[in-house]
């Protein structure tokens, strides 16, 4: 299967309209896509990729070697409910805890804050693009997704390391995401991610030239009232390489309230009766305007209730 590819640059030209509905196709019917052009700055990104590369090797990989999870793997014991992977987790919004966590870098730390103002700018751009074709105000899914201090963004840096038997484990076993959108920077060289689609595995290959692969949560399904699903993906262990993950979740806040958008509801709890009256003097109309009325019919009524 071709994965959908978004081309950011075509957003500002006339190509505007057909890469709108690329988009939406992606969403709707994939819940995953690379984007292209996406104008972060790309040594920086090299940079990211480097400096954990080299996290890892130096404060990680040992440990990783000796845990249980290793121990358990080269005794060919239950592996079902582990994963192999070596992995932390970096919040970023509202409040960052990167200066915390043990043996990290200054530099590290530097780098990744100004790989992820970028990446935010993505993010809202991107959530910016779904909601206008949702048919939102642009602003409505980071809306829904803020507290006092906008969105939360955190990244979870993971590790899939070289591993002995790659029959008997996965590197993450099979999930939805929880949150909102995430944006992965992954390795260009060594695979493993894979997303189900139409009752099959796809094979998501390594990222070349630093595009950035999207999918959407669960979150973005519920706010779109399933117009936009999460989709089940997986991480497969190899034996010839580690792979690298930098998986950046836009989420929304603890205390955000996700419901599905008004405008994208049928309306319901309505009388038939009611509904027939004001389909006899609409009929020849549009169905839309005719739906919305009578979800504010019945929104009103509710309102009267004790």
């Amino acid at each position: 299967m071709a994965i959908p590819v978004i081309d950011f640059s075509t957003l500002n030209g006339d190509k505007r309209g057909e890469t709108m509905a690329l988009l939406d196709e992606a969403c709707q019917k994939w819940g995953f896509f690379l984007i292209e052009n996406h104008e972060i700055d790309k040594n920086l990104m090299e940079k990211v990729k480097e400096l954990i590369n080299i996290h890892y090797e130096e404060n990680l990989k040992e440990g990783f070697y000796q845990s249980e999870i290793a121990k358990t793997l080269e005794k060919k014991q239950n592996t079902s409910d582990i994963d192999w992977e070596s992995a932390f987790f970096i919040w970023h919004r509202p409040t960052s805890n990167i200066k915390k966590i043990t043996n990290i870098s200054q530099e590290l730390c530097q780098t990744m804050d100004q790989y992820i103002d970028q990446l935010v700018t993505l993010a809202e751009k991107l959530s910016e693009l779904m909601s206008e074709n949702l048919g939102l105000e642009k602003n409505y899914i980071k809306e829904a997704f803020s507290g006092t201090n906008g969105p939360a963004m955190g990244t979870k840096v993971a590790k899939y390391p070289q591993c002995p038997h790659p029959e008997l484990v996965r590197g993450l076993r099979e999930h939805t995401d929880a949150g909102g959108i995430i944006l992965l920077l992954q390795d260009d060289q060594v695979p493993g991610l894979e997303f189900f689609k139409d009752g099959k595995w796809v094979e998501i290959p390594p990222s070349k030239n630093n595009a950035i692969f999207v999918n959407t949560g669960d979150q973005v399904e519920v706010l779109s009232n399933g117009f936009y699903k999460s989709v089940v993906h997986r991480v497969m262990p190899d034996k010839n390489g580690s792979r690298l993950s930098i998986a950046s979740f836009y989420n929304p806040v603890g205390e955000a309230i996700i419901s599905p958008a008004n405008k994208l509801l049928y309306p319901s709890n309505y009388r038939y009766g009611d509904y027939l009256e004001l389909y006899g003097n609409t009929k020849f109309g549009e169905k839309g305007p005719r739906f919305e009325s009578i979800k504010n019919m019945t929104n009103g009524h509710c309102n009267l209730k004790p």
